[in-house]
């Protein structure tokens, strides 16, 4: 005959299991779901210097982000940016001068964009009558979209083999950083390497720009430190996703737009510790912007006497509008836009950290290009360029 419990004899048997379930519980590893927001998070302390401060380590839950944070969802990083391993690693190994002694130096002008280059007729006239051994063309154009018209004229040819890229994400720095292998690769004699977006233009001529340029034995790039926004920059992919490679005070910003000496051209290329942390993806999409900090920290941290500092390429930050910088439309174009953007003064840095460098406080580098012009603008913009843009 099978026997049934009574109702007494199962509750004192649930209550005599309880505290052994308990045990077992909190003794249990959670899943790698539940403990994704666990980790060593160092956080801003109160002072002056704007520095982090190493804490103790304590296994804390992550801090709720802040205030206007927009969360994206997470991506592994861009299968293109595997790819290019063998491309940096060859440019990697080239020397760093192996330039012929009877050949000149060489300026290579990089164009990264994703549209057909509205303002190719005026970099025609500015290349003009200009000797080939003294320039070099470079194209990264994104391959989902229409370029109509093709490239012609001194951009027939140019294009490097591109892939796609998107804002707010590692895919902007990883196409620069392909740029420059490819120019590396390409031609001995590439001295100096400037990155330009389809909407600069340039403010001088290329005699003028490449005297400049060639001058100087510092690469031309913006590095920005204690700028209100850097904590949420540096903690856009996680509160301690940058560490132990980039801490907090060592995280610097600049423009996406610059111009590097051949020497730093090839720090960007065979870096593998810095880069594996910036093209991690975002947790923050609008703090998202790898190419205005990968750039400007490798080379602070690597070498710092080596940069000017400031970037060559105006831009008006006073007009700007969801994250873009002002555009000047065609009504804006007359010469006196164009003497006004060549008087300004580069900002070299931040002020306090370099006020006690003599060869930083004491630099007024002439700006050489200016964005965002609005596509419309040309035809101004050809109107003056003969007897204002490309006449010293």
């Amino acid at each position: 005959m099978m026997l049934f419990p009574s109702p007494l004899s199962l509750f004192c048997a649930l209550l005599l299991c309880l505290p052994l379930a308990f045990i077992v519980t909190i003794n249990s590893p959670l899943s790698p779901a539940a403990t994704a927001g666990k980790g060593n998070y160092p956080l801003p302390e109160d002072g002056n210097d704007g520095k982090v401060k190493r804490k103790s380590t304590v296994t804390t839950l992550s801090p709720p982000p802040p205030i206007g944070r927009t969360k994206a969802p997470l991506q592994p990083p861009p299968p293109e940016e595997e790819d290019d391993g063998s491309l940096l690693r060859l440019a990697g190994r080239v020397g760093s001068d192996q330039r012929p002694a009877t050949k000149p130096k060489k300026l290579a002008f990089m164009f990264l964009t994703t549209t057909p280059l509205p303002f190719a007729p005026l970099w025609e006239l500015f290349f003009n009558a200009t000797p080939e051994n003294l320039y070099n063309v470079y194209v990264h154009a994104d391959p989902r979209y229409n370029y109509t018209p093709p490239f012609g004229g001194v951009f027939a040819g140019r294009v490097i083999p591109s892939k796609p890229t998107r804002r707010n994400t590692p895919t902007l720095a990883a196409a620069a950083r392909r740029l420059l292998a490819h120019a590396l690769l390409h031609d001995k004699s590439n001295y100096m390497f400037a990155l330009l977006s389809p909407l600069c233009i340039p403010l001088h001529s290329f005699g003028f720009t490449y005297k400049t340029v060639m001058n100087s034995n510092k690469s031309f790039i913006e590095i920005l430190g204690r700028e209100p926004w850097a904590y949420d920059r540096w903690a856009a992919r996680g509160d301690s996703a940058m560490l132990p490679e980039v801490r907090f005070e060592d995280f610097r910003i600049g423009s996406q737009f610059y111009i590097l000496t051949r020497k730093h051209a090839r720090i960007v290329v065979r870096d593998r510790r810095f880069w594996s942390k910036f093209k991690q993806p975002c947790l923050f999409r609008d703090t998202c912007y790898p190419e205005e900090q990968y750039f400007s920290t490798l080379l602070s941290m690597v070498d710092p006497q080596g940069c000017s500092h400031a970037t060559l390429t105006h831009v008006d930050w006073k007009g700007s509008h969801g994250g873009h910088p002002r555009m000047y439309s065609e009504h804006d174009v007359g010469p006196e836009l164009i003497l006004t953007l060549r008087n300004d003064r580069p900002r070299y840095g931040h002020e306090e950290m370099n006020g006690s460098d003599p060869s930083l406080t004491k630099r007024h580098d002439p700006f050489l290009f200016a964005r965002k012009f609005s596509p419309d603008s040309i035809k101004p913009l050809m109107r003056i360029a003969k007897d204002v843009i490309l006449k010293e």
